[in-house]
């Protein structure tokens, strides 16, 4: 089997769900019905830097929100998916509008909605808190949970496998 590091090597697209990974999966409802959810900054960071390095990144989420539409927008995410109902129909179309091979997709999920999408990647990949079955088909389980540093977990270890990162004589922009 293939060590968890070296299929990182290939890794040029990543797709996130939201609700259990970019966030904590806690979401607060306002008296007027706006459900309220945090992100992580250090996410957020790595996100657009990804972007600027030409990183391919998609959101797919079954939440559908003018907030985080507007959050992934603006670290620069082009593909974003919400209100999606079947996220296995989705991924299935942007690979093949994108020409995307799917072994070099890295996709974090946390639950059920995320299995079969999950099941169809080069690298699936959950946050520590995820669902039993999502671990159980997870080639890594980051050491964070979902909202606390997940996301950054897994871009920062491709770019670092890339040497897209940072190093100490500054950054590679």
């Amino acid at each position: 089997m293939t060590n968890y590091k070296q299929l990182l090597s290939s890794v040029q697209t990543f797709i996130f769900d939201v609700d259990g990974v970019m966030t904590n999966g806690i979401v607060l409802l306002t008296p007027d019905g706006e459900l309220l959810r945090s992100m992580n900054v250090k996410d957020g960071y790595a996100i657009q830097l990804a972007v600027k390095k030409g990183y391919r990144i998609a959101i797919i989420s079954g939440g559908n929100s003018e907030a985080v539409w507007k959050r992934f927008s603006t670290l620069g995410v082009k593909d974003i998916y919400l209100g999606i109902g079947n996220k296995l129909e989705v991924y299935q179309q942007f690979i093949e509008e994108n020409n995307i091979d799917p072994k070099g997709i890295l996709y974090m999920g946390d639950d059920i909605p995320d299995y079969e999408v999950m099941a169809q990647v080069g690298v699936p990949a959950c946050p520590s808190n995820a669902a039993e079955e999502i671990k159980s088909i997870s080639r890594y389980i980051s050491s964070f949970k979902g909202g606390y540093g997940c996301a950054r977990d897994v871009i920062e270890q491709v770019m670092k496998v890339h040497g897209t990162w940072f190093n100490e004589d500054g950054f590679h922009w």
